[in-house]
């Protein structure tokens, strides 16, 4: 923890530092380029970048009060076009369906039910709600400088299944920053119930870092510091997630910087179930929260490569790649205290007589507790324990989970005594049935690393390997899927 607020004060410290990259490489005109977002998307696509689509826009009142509300469809996003810091936006998810009879037809805030659609947070948004959001934008309540603005309306990106169990109903986005043609750092950003289903930080939502060569998460943060491991309410680990379309989102990210002529920028691209990644939208200000999500600072980066000559977008990716895609294994496991392993690892098993026995174990984060075959607990020492626990009738028992808690007393009052190297036993339900396994105690060495574990034994001899590591022992670990 001490490093974490160490780090955070280092990046801090270089936000001054990093305006050196934004005011000299970030010409105002292509600033304002940025800025506007309906010029920046039709910029984008007439260079035959994928852009959300452009459903219509409103400049002023005579507009708003003409517009056809029936035109639009059941799901879009709503938003200023020279909004920042997400502020303004306003995504809707679905249309609410007609009423069946006039009695369940009631007013919500000044409109009918019928004219309405739904929100994030469930609740109904009105086209009177919309006309007052809408006048907000015109008068510039969500603009950079306070001025009348206009207001659009695009399509709403349709989720990949990949993201579903991570996305609190919007869409998540990958931030890249940009500078010198190298892509240096990149982050998943994914829309939780606190930031309304929108992918900023600053509104609640998860930052997760990305490894640059790889394409795999790393480290998240939950809002603007709070460092997390998991989706919160749930075990969904936020590390190892295999972004699709890699090497696509980099190329699209600096053939965006050729585009706007920002020589710092930060891209925001969202995959799209029909056509891939997609630009967001363009940033030449980008929030420094990629730091926090990464682990790491810009600024050692940004020098790195701000006297490079790079000529082609495929170069620019691989220097990218090969200057920054290494230091994150290491920032990681110097900053966070953790190692970072594979899916498969070699294990050192310590057995009752001291003896090392090295085997391959497979990384499953999707289990709670370690588990390794009864010929591997065999040659460790413990062929006796299971000889004698073989002997033991388990037909009194009703394995069911609700008895799950009096089978474990009731089974150790009786046999732990005779049992001397049983520390516990686990009860595994499952398609096959339910079963009894006795848990030992030993110790076990991962990457250097030595642990003291409570180890299950079962019959693994059909399956691929004889050791499975469970969550349980994998606290001290950061897991790279490509490891």
């Amino acid at each position: 923890m001490f490093e974490f607020f160490k780090l955070n004060r280092q990046i801090l410290g270089m936000n001054c530092r990093n305006l050196e990259y934004i005011r000299p490489f970030n010409r105002s005109r292509a600033k304002k380029l940025a800025d506007n977002k309906l010029l920046s998307k039709k910029i984008l696509k007439k260079n035959n970048i994928s852009v959300p689509k452009l459903l219509a826009k409103i400049s002023n009142l005579q507009e708003l009060e003409s517009f056809d509300w029936q035109s639009l469809p059941e799901s879009f996003a709503l938003k200023p076009n020279r909004g920042f810091g997400g502020e303004g936006i306003l995504v809707v998810y679905g249309k609410k369906k007609p009423a069946r009879n006039p009695a369940e037809r009631d007013s919500v805030a000044g409109g009918d039910k019928n004219d309405a659609w739904i929100k994030a947070d469930r609740t109904l948004i009105s086209i009177e709600d919309l006309k007052t959001h809408i006048r907000n934008i015109l008068d510039g309540s969500f603009s950079l400088s306070g001025t009348p603005d206009t207001a659009f309306f695009e399509e709403r990106l349709q989720l990949l299944k990949l993201f579903k169990p991570y996305s609190y109903k919007g869409i998540p986005d990958i931030r890249v920053i940009v500078f010198n043609k190298v892509p240096l750092m990149a982050m998943l950003r994914l829309p939780t119930k606190s930031s309304s289903g929108k992918a900023n930080l600053q509104q609640g939502a998860i930052g997760v870092g990305i490894d640059i060569a790889t394409g795999t998460t790393t480290t998240a943060v939950l809002g603007k510091n709070k460092m997390i491991d998991y989706i919160p309410g749930t075990r969904l680990l936020l590390s190892g997630i295999k972004i699709p379309y890699w090497n696509d989102i980099l190329k699209l990210s600096v053939r965006a910087q050729e585009i706007s002529n920002l020589g710092f920028l930060g891209a925001d691209i969202a995959i799209d179930k029909i056509n891939g990644p997609t630009i967001i939208e363009l940033n030449a200000r980008p929030g420094l929260s990629i730091q926090i999500a990464n682990l790491s600072g810009l600024k050692r980066r940004l020098e790195k490569v701000k006297d490079l000559k790079i000529k082609t977008i495929e170069k620019g990716v691989r220097v990218g790649k090969d200057l920054f895609g290494g230091e994150i294994e290491e920032e990681l496991e110097e900053i966070s205290g953790r190692r970072v392993i594979g899916t498969v690892e070699k294990v050192k098993l310590i057995s009752k007589d001291g003896q090392e026995t090295e085997v391959e174990a497979k990384i499953d984060t999707g289990a709670y507790s370690t588990s390794i075959d009864i010929e591997l607990a065999k040659q460790l020492g413990f062929e006796k324990l299971l000889e004698n626990f073989s002997k033991i009738s388990l037909a009194n028992y009703n394995l069911k989970p609700e008895n799950e808690s009096f089978i474990k007393k009731d089974f150790l009052e009786k046999y732990k005594i005779s049992l001397p190297e049983l520390e516990d036993i686990s009860i595994i339900f499952s398609s096959n049935g339910a079963s009894i396994r006795p848990v030992v105690k030993l110790n076990l060495i991962i990457d250097s690393i030595e642990i003291t574990s409570l180890i299950n034994i079962a019959d693994r001899k059909y399956l691929n390997y004889s050791m499975i590591i469970g969550k349980r022992n994998l606290g001290k670990f950061l897991i790279d899927v490509n490891k």
